[in-house]
């Protein structure tokens, strides 16, 4: 349903998990605890606002995402907290998307995170693809990130 809640509300547990105890360090309980999240109607799926620092996500991506997409965007997205809260420049535009220092420390992240889990390279590959972007780009930050080396991605 739309509207304004409690991260720990929507996602319970995240507290408890390494990844996230890493992300935030001894802050993780508070930081959690403090962070909402909004759930919106429109198509899309989940970002963060990089005025209030609180996690957007589409109402229809939450219901019914792949488990492990929405587990993954999650994490992304907490590194994406972290990075507000020290100040960071989440959108900054003197960088195309997938160059932004702050895209490409959340996408390392959640790739380690991907392989933790059991994700082979192909199906990180189809969680990391975005239709914003161009097929040449993505090749080339998969390459960045060593995602899908093999003869068949190049």
């Amino acid at each position: 349903m739309p509207g304004r809640y409690p991260f720990v509300e929507i996602f319970a547990g995240f507290e408890k998990v390494e990844v996230v105890r890493h992300i935030f360090g001894e802050k993780v309980e508070r930081v959690l605890r403090e962070l909402e999240v909004v759930v919106y109607q429109d198509g899309g799926y989940m970002y963060v606002d990089d005025k209030t620092g609180h996690i957007h996500v589409c109402q229809q991506y939450l219901a019914t995402a792949d488990e492990r997409y929405l587990y993954l965007d999650v994490v992304h997205e907490l590194v994406h907290i972290r990075q507000h809260i020290e100040g960071m420049e989440l959108f900054d535009e003197k960088y195309d998307y997938l160059k932004r220092p702050t895209e490409i420390e959340a996408y390392s992240v959640t790739l380690k995170e991907a392989r933790r889990i059991g994700m082979r390279d192909e199906e990180i590959i189809e969680y990391l693809r975005v239709d914003w972007v161009k097929e040449k780009d993505f090749l080339r930050f998969l390459k960045v990130l060593g995602v899908g080396l093999g003869p068949s991605f190049r």
